[in-house]
C-alpha cells in the first residue's frame, strides 16, 4: 500500500479528499504544520507528499527544505493558491517533484500520484504491450530487410527498443537479445553477399568510411562552415546517443545518421580509411611509407595527420586544419587551452581515444568487467565519462565559441560470447575478430571469407593471404590453450568483424544553440 502524507494548515476542509484517496487504496496521513510534518517525515518513509505553501509558522518553502533534508528522495508536490513566478521559481530550486494551484480536484489528484508513484509501472505495462507488438513488426522486417536503409531503419529500431527495455527493467529484454542475435545474422549474410560489389561500385553503395570527407565535410567546409570535426574512437550507435543527450542543452541536432565502416572494423583499417579517403590498398600502394603492414611493431595509426595532408592535396584544397589526439583529460585541456590559437583553421579535427581504451580495459581489468558487465552498463559508463569528464568541457567551450561540431567514429564494437576455432601460422595477427594470414584454418560457415583481398581493396602480406571476418557474437580462439583463451575473452567487447554494432556507426552534425 502506498503511504501519502498531506499537510495543510486547513486539513480538515480537505477531508473529502483524503476519504477518496482512502477509498482508492492509499494510505493517507494528514499534518497541520510544518514542524508536525518534519516529524512524521522522520519516522515513517512516504511515497508523496502533498504541501501547502501558504501555512502559520514554518511556510511550506521551508518546510519542503528540512523535508528534504530528512528525506531526500521523497517527491514533494506542493499545493498553493498563488501563480507568483518568484514562488514558483523558489520551490522548483528546491527541488518540488510538480505543483497544483488551488483549488484542487480529486482527478489532478489522481494523475499526480500517478505521474510519480505509479509512472514507473505504468511505463513498464506500455512498454510490454508496445514491444510485443512491435516484435512481429521486427521478426517480418527481417525477412524483408533488403537495401542498406532497410538495415539503417531496423538498427535504430532495435536500439530503440533496447534503451527502452532497459529504462524500465523490463522482463522482454532477453526476448529482444535474441531478436538482435537473429538480425545479426541476417545481417552477415547481408554483408556477405554485397560488402565486394559496395567497394567496387563506389557510385552505388552506401556511405563508407572513405567517403566521409568527399561527401560529408568537404561540403561543410565550401559554406565556410567553422567545424570542429571529433571522431571518437570505438564509438557505438547506442553510445552516441546518450552524447547527444548530454548535449542537448548546448546544442541543435542538424544531421543525424548511420553509415558503413569498412573491414575490417579496426583502427588501422577504418580510421585511417577516413583520413585519406582510400581504401587500406590503396593507402599502401600510393603512399607506402604512410601504411603499416599488420606484422610490424609500428603504432598502426601514427600517420593520421599526414594522410590528412595527402586528402586535401588531391582535391586541390587549401582548407586550414590541425589535428589533435587525445588520450586523457590532460591532453583534453591542453586542446581547450589551445582554441584561441585554433580559431584561424578551416576545420580542427580531434580524434578523442577514451571510449576504445576502456573497450580493452573491459577485457583487462576485472574491476572494469564488474563495472560494465552488460551492454547496459556499458553505455552507463560511458555516460558518466561523458558527463564528468574534460571532453564534456571541450564541448562546452566549442559551443561557446560558436562551433559547429561534427562527431562520428571508425568502428563500434560488439558483445562477443561464442569461441570458433581457428588455425594459423606464427604470423597471423591476433585480433580476435579478423584473421589475416596465410594457410588459415577455419569453417567456412562460421565466417565471412576475403580470398582476394584486392577485390576488397586490402593488403596481401603473402601472395596466399586471406581474411576471414568473425560474425555475430562470435570471436576467435586457437586450439592450443583453447579453454584460457575462451575463459579469458568470452563476455568482453571486441571489434574488427561483422556486425551491426561494429559496421553501422554514427555521424552527427551539431549546431551550437544560442
Amino acid at each position: 500500500m502506498y503511504k501519502i502524507l498531506w499537510v495543510d494548515d486547513e486539513i480538515d476542509l480537505l477531508k473529502p479528499y483524503t476519504l477518496y484517496l482512502k477509498n482508492k487504496g492509499y494510505e493517507v496521513d494528514t499534518a497541520t504544520n510544518g514542524q508536525d510534518a518534519i516529524e512524521l517525515c522522520e519516522k515513517e518513509i512516504y511515497d508523496i507528499v502533498f504541501l501547502d505553501e501558504n501555512m502559520p509558522g514554518l511556510s511550506g518553502l521551508e518546510t519542503l527544505s528540512k523535508i528534504k533534508e530528512v528525506r531526500p528522495n521523497i517527491p514533494i508536490v506542493m499545493i498553493t493558491k498563488s501563480e507568483e513566478e518568484n514562488i514558483m521559481d523558489m520551490a522548483i530550486g528546491n527541488k518540488i517533484a510538480d505543483y497544483l494551484i488551488k483549488p484542487v480536484n480529486p482527478s489532478q489528484i489522481l494523475m499526480t500520484l500517478k505521474k510519480h508513484i505509479h509512472k514507473r509501472d505504468i511505463i513498464n505495462t506500455q512498454t510490454t504491450t508496445s514491444y510485443r507488438q512491435e516484435f512481429m513488426q521486427i521478426g517480418s522486417q527481417l525477412n524483408n530487410t533488403v537495401t542498406y536503409e532497410d538495415w539503417y531503419d531496423l538498427y535504430k529500431k532495435l536500439v530503440y527498443w533496447d534503451f527502452k527495455l532497459t529504462e524500465t527493467d523490463n522482463e522482454l529484454r532477453d526476448l529482444l537479445q535474441s531478436q538482435k542475435s537473429e538480425a545479426n545474422a541476417f545481417f552477415a549474410k547481408y554483408i556477405k553477399n554485397n560488402y565486394l560489389d559496395w567497394i567496387n561500385n563506389p557510385d552505388e553503395r552506401p556511405l563508407l568510411s572513405t567517403d566521409i570527407f568527399k561527401k560529408r565535410i568537404f561540403p561543410l567546409l565550401d559554406k565556410k562552415e567553422k567545424i570542429f570535426f571529433i571522431v571518437i574512437d570505438n564509438f557505438r550507435y547506442d553510445q552516441s546517443k546518450l552524447l547527444i543527450e548530454l548535449l542537448s542543452e548546448l546544442y541543435s541536432v542538424e544531421k543525424e545518421e548511420l553509415y558503413f565502416s569498412i573491414l575490417p572494423t579496426a583502427t588501422q583499417y577504418a580510421r585511417n580509411a577516413i583520413f585519406s579517403g582510400l581504401m587500406p590498398l590503396q593507402i599502401k600502394n600510393m603512399f607506402p611509407e604512410l601504411w603499416v603492414d599488420e606484422e610490424d611493431e609500428e603504432g598502426k595509426n601514427n600517420n593520421e595527420e599526414e594522410l590528412i595532408k595527402t586528402l586535401f592535396n588531391r582535391y586541390r584544397r587549401n582548407n586550414t586544419f590541425s589535428y589533435n589526439k587525445i588520450f586523457n583529460s590532460i591532453g583534453c585541456e591542453k586542446v581547450i587551452d589551445q582554441l584561441n590559437n585554433l580559431s584561424g583553421n578551416d576545420i580542427n579535427i580531434c580524434v578523442i581515444n577514451f571510449i576504445d581504451m576502456l573497450s580493452h580495459a573491459r577485457t583487462d581489468s576485472k574491476i572494469v568487467q564488474e563495472l560494465a558487465n552488460t551492454e547496459a552498463a556499458y553505455r552507463s559508463v560511458t555516460k558518466s565519462w561523458l558527463k564528468y569528464s574534460s571532453t564534456f568541457g571541450l564541448f562546452k567551450e566549442l559551443a561557446r565559441r560558436g562551433y559547429k561540431v561534427v562527431i562520428t567514429t571508425d568502428h563500434g564494437t560488439v558483445f562477443v560470447d561464442r569461441p570458433i576455432k581457428v588455425v594459423g601460422d606464427k604470423n597471423t595477427n591476433v585480433n580476435l575478430r579478423y584473421k589475416v594470414g596465410k594457410a588459415l584454418a577455419y569453417n567456412k560457415k562460421e565466417v565471412f571469407e576475403i580470398n582476394n583481398p584486392q577485390k576488397a581493396m586490402l593488403p596481401s602480406p603473402n601472395i596466399s593471404s586471406t581474411y576471414i571476418f568473425a560474425t555475430e557474437n562470435n570471436f576467435f580462439a586457437y586450439p592450443n590453450n583453447y579453454n584460457y583463451y575462451v575463459n579469458y575473452y568470452k563476455d568482453t567487447f571486441q571489434h574488427g568483424g561483422v556486425s551491426m554494432e561494429e559496421m553501422l556507426i554514427p555521424f552527427i552534425t551539431l549546431t551550437p544553440k544560442k
